[in-house]
């Protein structure tokens, strides 16, 4: 029988970490502080902001939502963005997407200063580190990670297949996946035989967002799958890439939702207690 590795658990016992570390900077008279910035009219942007102010005040946390003006241009936000930048008391910034059509996505993204970047998304981040704790990485492939390690997985030698490539989760996963030792083959569109891959792999994260990508037929018995992607199903439905029927002939897998999903929101508030610490060594804090 699968086991389904729920991510409620894992982000428990990291909300457990994220609020010991944040008792610690207020002792010193430090408030940690994140400010996200809302551009748009989507509704599912303002949602999740929302929600992550109401994890964040109970984490011990200032998390302050700026909304913008819904046509804000690319040098205004980056005005916002400098201010912010320049602020001591703000230690970290996020931008919820998507921005506008006319807004230079990248051009935004680079004006956040890399270390308080909690999202990751800073160029400098963009490429393999030898040690992941010098550079902010984003919150989804981080918890992956961490999921993984609170189940008792060993990373180190293990025979992974990365499914997707994505600048935000598939890329950096493969950089910290190298980085715990683990051997990758990083399947992407173009390659010809995903089915192969998975069949040597313990260890199977898809990252795609297409719903059932993964059906019965690619799986097996000794595999653990980490689902990273969400689609919406045609009544409407939350699903991942991970076909239920497929789920039941795997060794364990993350549910969607209930899966990393729960780790990747408070991830965001362990890469500000990191963004932190890099922040002091730099004599920012």
């Amino acid at each position: 029988m699968p086991k389904p590795l729920l991510g409620r658990p894992v982000a428990k016992a990291l909300s457990h970490d994220v609020r010991k570390t944040v008792e610690t900077w207020k002792s010193r008279g430090v408030q940690p502080k994140l400010v996200t910035l809302l551009a748009n009219d989507d509704h599912a942007a303002s949602v999740y902001a929302n929600q992550k102010k109401r994890i964040a005040e109970r984490l011990g946390i200032q998390c302050d939502v700026m909304e913008l003006p819904q046509q804000s241009e690319t040098e205004a936000i980056v005005r916002e963005i400098q201010a912010l930048n320049d602020d001591p008391s703000v230690h970290g910034i996020m931008i919820e997407m998507p921005l506008a059509p006319s807004v230079d996505v990248q051009r935004v993204v680079g004006a956040i200063h890399a270390l308080k970047d909690v999202d990751g998304l800073s160029p400098c981040h963009s490429f393999a580190k030898p040690t992941p704790e010098a550079a902010l990485y984003p919150a989804t492939p981080l918890a992956c990670i961490r999921l993984l390690k609170h189940y008792g997985y060993e990373l180190k030698g293990a025979d992974v297949t990365l499914v997707g490539c994505g600048q935000t989760v598939g890329m950096p996963l493969l950089h910290l996946l190298i980085a715990e030792g683990a051997t990758v083959a990083a399947c992407h569109e173009h390659t010809r035989d995903v089915r192969a891959h998975l069949r040597d792999s313990e260890i199977a994260i898809v990252a795609v967002g297409k719903g059932g990508l993964l059906g019965p037929d690619m799986v097996h018995e000794g595999l653990t799958v980490v689902d990273v992607g969400i689609s919406q199903g045609e009544n409407g439905d939350v699903q991942g890439d991970l076909a239920p029927e497929a789920a039941a002939k795997t060794k364990a897998y993350t549910p969607t939702p209930g899966g990393v999903g729960a780790v990747t929101t408070v991830q965001i508030f362990a890469n500000l207690m990191h963004a932190m610490e890099l922040q002091e060594a730099a004599g920012m804090v």
